[in-house]
């Protein structure tokens, strides 16, 4: 059972629905992942698309990390402003609109890389870039089974063979994102299908690192198979996000030394919510629903009280449902109940800030600063 986070006197003191991150819980979860990708010889660029925080990517910086990855040139362009560096948009920029503040900020910011799988991509980037006289370096984003974007293997090194011959972009290596694996349950089951899922791209980095020094980054992965794509000898760096918050999704699933309820990484994030309602016999109404937590994956946990029997269900858009087994142990009015969230990226997404916590004492704020940048 997780432990509470902070005191009861705290929480009454935070207006609810909030969220909260331990610190100390935080910073193991940054310790482990980095000391994981650099016992194995390999870079970490975590995901900043889960937590959406500038803040929160200078400390994985500080940590060891060599950049970070966003999904949307929004988040990118926060991140610059920030004073960030080394980002990787991995989503495919497809709009004139969108090229013209990718360029832009790579006149900002000279490392920034996106990741290419059309010919489309290709000639609207190489337009826009020729038209300012610069270049940029790319990824090419190879399709291993999620089907969402990326290039089919089969496609990948003709594909390549045009980004070649655009003078204004310099292919770096490939993306190869299997995210349809990460919540496999079982771990053999999970290592299994990474594995598969990779070997098609590994053949397209081999075939391509063979002919194009220059071609050295294969990044990869996820929290769910982090460990798992280490073994793989091709992959250079890792994408992972969920780690340093976590949540019920991830928890669920089988680690390889500690079987289920994810014990990899702990639950750093947690969402604070208040009983507003206690009217009924067999259930009471808390004040975090839909627009505080994202209902997907998996569901939202009652960690606090401890030893409570206590579960979440959604009631809408503004409260939550909670229930109980011996309904004489319900919480009474007024009770704030700490939660680990269902799905943390789109939760996180929900709010403006952090309230951080260490040891019992909340000791101040980290703004979510790319909080609804979708663009």
């Amino acid at each position: 059972m997780y432990q509470m986070i902070i005191t009861e006197k705290v929480k009454r003191d935070l207006e609810t629905p909030c969220l909260v991150l331990d610190l100390d819980v935080l910073e193991g979860n940054l310790h482990k992942m980095q000391a994981a990708a650099t016992h194995a010889g390999r870079n970490l660029r975590p995901h900043v698309k889960t937590h959406k925080c500038s803040a929160l990517a200078r400390r994985q910086i500080e940590a060891g990390a060599i950049g970070v990855c966003v999904a949307k040139v929004s988040e990118a362009e926060a991140l610059v402003k920030a004073g960030i560096d080394n980002i990787l948009i991995t989503g495919p920029v497809a709009t004139p609109g969108k090229v013209e503040r990718l360029v832009n900020l790579v006149a900002a910011a000279p490392s920034l890389m996106v990741v290419i799988d059309h010919p489309g991509n290709i000639a609207l980037l190489d337009g826009a870039l020729r038209a300012r006289g610069m270049s940029m370096d790319v990824l090419l984003d190879v399709d291993v089974g999620l089907h969402r974007t990326g290039v089919r293997p089969s496609d990948a090194l003709a594909l390549a063979g045009q980004i070649l011959s655009r003078p204004n972009l310099r292919l770096r290596g490939i993306q190869a994102y299997a995210g349809q694996v990460q919540h496999i349950h079982a771990y053999d089951g999970r290592k299994h299908a990474s594995h598969e899922c990779l070997r098609d791209a590994v053949q397209v980095f081999c075939d391509l690192r063979a002919t194009l020094p220059t071609c050295t980054i294969f990044s990869a992965s996820g929290t769910g198979t982090f460990d798992i794509d280490l073994a793989v000898p091709e992959v250079s760096e890792l994408q992972v996000g969920s780690y340093v918050c976590m949540d019920t999704e991830y928890l669920e699933i089988e680690t390889a030394d500690a079987g289920s309820r994810g014990a990899a990484f702990e639950p750093a994030l947690r969402l604070l919510t208040t009983v507003v309602s206690a009217n009924h016999e067999d259930f009471v109404t808390v004040d975090a629903g839909l627009k505080s937590l994202y209902k997907d994956g998996g569901k939202p946990r009652v960690i606090a009280p401890a030893d409570s029997a206590l579960a979440y269900d959604w009631f809408g858009d503004e409260y939550g449902r909670v229930t109980c087994p011996d309904p004489s142990a319900l919480p009474r009015l007024g009770t704030v109940l700490e939660l680990v969230t269902s799905h943390c990226d789109p939760t996180v997404n929900l709010f403006d800030r952090y309230f951080l916590a260490r040891g019992e004492r909340v000791t101040g704020t980290w703004p979510i600063d790319l909080r609804g940048c979708s663009q």
